[in-house]
């Protein structure tokens, strides 16, 4: 690989094609397309790591056109690489959304710092949560590699199968809600026992009224479950590696562009 070079042949279509995957990879990775990030810091990621990789991609093209179809192909697999991460820090808020519902405490709405605004206090725990334990663990690299392996899948340029790509950037929506029900369950099937167990405890003692002090039990029995089932959680974000590149790999398929 060799240096940076501004004027060599194709050099700034290419650079122009590295930067559109780059921009979505930044629209939707964890942390960095927050709110609270400035716009200057993502203006010099972008930069940065667009002239890191042009001489590693440069001898990968062959005659890039600048069109609106290979910018909007670039655009749409950068997105697909940042997804991949978003959907399993996205599970973990929709799992503390549910169970906010769930335990009573969906009313309770906080300010959420990466994006400065107000969500249910469960839902901002649960998301920051993932989002440290995912940093912590390395999530970051993981996309720049993964970016850089997908020049080398992908050439920039290349035709693709923008339909195909977005169909199934659709379609992996479902993964955010089948790891957010699947975090949720415990603390759901606790709350349900609790609810199913103080309605016959109200028919069996109707002389007792259970009413106030059945939402203190929901909320205390709900939260124990919760902080019994973050081990669980901290266990299945650890294995993100796998789940973010079989996602990634999901949506990469519908790029392909199948010989008619």
């Amino acid at each position: 690989m060799g240096a940076f070079d501004l004027f060599a042949e194709d050099s700034p279509a290419t650079l122009v094609l590295v930067a559109a995957r780059v921009t979505g990879l930044l629209l939707l990775a964890p942390a960095l397309s927050a709110t609270i990030v400035p716009r200057l810091v993502k203006i010099a990621i972008l930069v940065l790591t667009t002239i890191l990789l042009q001489p590693a991609v440069l001898p990968l093209v062959n005659n890039p056109q600048l069109t609106p179809t290979t910018i909007a192909g670039e655009v749409l697999v950068g997105l697909a690489l940042g997804l991949g991460a978003a959907l399993i820090v996205g599970a973990a808020e929709t799992a503390g959304d549910l169970m906010a519902v769930q335990i009573g405490l969906s009313g309770t709405a906080i300010l959420d710092p990466m994006d400065n605004s107000q969500l249910p206090s469960l839902g901002v725990f649960t998301r920051l949560f993932a989002v440290t334990l995912l940093l912590t663990l390395g999530l970051h690299y993981g996309m720049l590699e993964a970016l850089a392996e997908s020049f080398v899948a992908m050439p920039p340029g290349a035709e693709r199968d923008l339909a195909g790509g977005l169909q199934a950037l659709v379609a992996s929506g479902s993964t955010l809600f089948i790891l957010g029900i699947r975090f949720a369950a415990p603390v759901i099937a606790v709350v349900l026992l609790t609810n199913v167990a103080l309605a016959i405890l109200s028919r069996a003692a109707p002389q007792f009224n259970l009413l106030s002090v059945s939402f203190p039990i929901q909320i205390s029995l709900g939260l124990f479950a919760l902080a019994a089932a973050l081990p669980a959680m901290g266990r299945t974000l650890a294995a993100w590696p796998t789940a973010y590149r079989a996602v990634v790999a999901r949506i990469a398929e519908g790029f392909v562009l199948l010989p008619r």
